[in-house]
């Protein structure tokens, strides 16, 4: 596939260095829609990109940049929770499903793939916006560019208080600024929903949680005994702080129960700086 098959018309050489700030992969086999979410989405000061199909989607977020995907189930040739698994198998992006199919099993799937949110056509632009801006900043990432002209983004205010942190087993997390710390000083960036679950871990170390119980404390959809979507968030939430996900010592299994925070949890000093540091070294090359 040409290196630029997925790109309609966007601006390239200057331009294409500011987008990479903020941009939104708009993915869908209707013209038609990707055109009405581009168009809602450049008003509220995002770059868009766009891919009519699975491939150009994965292509696009290969070449980097992208800071959310808005994916249509229906893609053609190839199912979009297919496409969905294997972004989020290469990257934590968040996703927002935009489709026309609004059974709850595909809502449960989707979800446990990783999705960030769930939206069914036909839909209000204005809505798909609002719930965008919502997941963003969720994610603890901006809503819009602070400096279009120049791309930058803003550093942290002089003298602004900082957020509380939280250690456990070598790792460093920050809720308010949906920030995890690796045990190497770099950035491990986690979904909005694999946060809220880590959360709600943090806040209740040591103690036994149900699944209905964590369902609640994270927002989720309603549980049923037959349902893995928490089982499914503990699994992939594992493999991002777990020294061996085959063997958690984090968070352990309680057999007909649920799950406990088995690590010891220390609040740690505020570092305002922290942040910037990590995601220094995390991008250095």
């Amino acid at each position: 596939m040409p290196r630029d098959q997925c790109w309609q018309g966007r601006p390239q050489g200057a331009s294409l260095r500011r987008m990479t700030a903020h941009t939104i992969l708009v993915v869908d086999d209707d013209a038609g829609v990707r055109t009405l979410l581009r168009d809602v989405f450049e008003s509220g000061g995002f770059a868009v990109l766009e891919a009519a199909d699975g491939a150009a989607a994965l292509a696009a977020l290969e070449r980097g940049g992208v800071r959310l995907v808005t994916l249509d189930l229906q893609l053609g040739s190839r199912d979009g929770l297919d496409v969905a698994s294997e972004i989020r198998q290469r990257s934590d992006v968040p996703i927002v499903m935009v489709t026309g199919r609004d059974d709850v099993v595909d809502r449960v799937v989707g979800l446990e793939l990783g999705a960030d949110d769930y939206i069914t056509k036909p839909f209000h632009v204005r809505e798909v916006l609002a719930r965008v801006r919502s997941v963003l900043r969720r994610a603890g990432q901006p809503e819009a560019p602070a400096d279009a002209a120049s791309g930058t983004m803003p550093g942290p205010v002089d003298g602004a208080e900082s957020a509380p942190a939280f250690g456990f087993d070598g790792l460093k997390a920050i809720p308010d600024r949906f920030e995890l710390i690796d045990r190497d000083g770099t950035r491990c960036d986690l979904t909005s929903g694999d946060f809220k679950l880590l959360s709600a871990f943090l806040q209740n170390a040591g103690r036994v949680m149900s699944r209905d119980r964590l369902m609640d404390l994270i927002g989720g959809v309603s549980w049923s005994p037959y349902d893995r979507t928490v089982d499914n968030q503990v699994a992939r939430l594992r493999k991002k702080i777990e020294r061996d996900p085959a063997d958690p010592q984090i968070i352990k299994t309680v057999r007909g129960v649920g799950y406990s925070f088995a690590a010891e949890v220390t609040r740690l000093q505020p570092d305002a700086g922290s942040s910037a540091a990590a995601s220094r070294r995390a991008n250095a090359p």
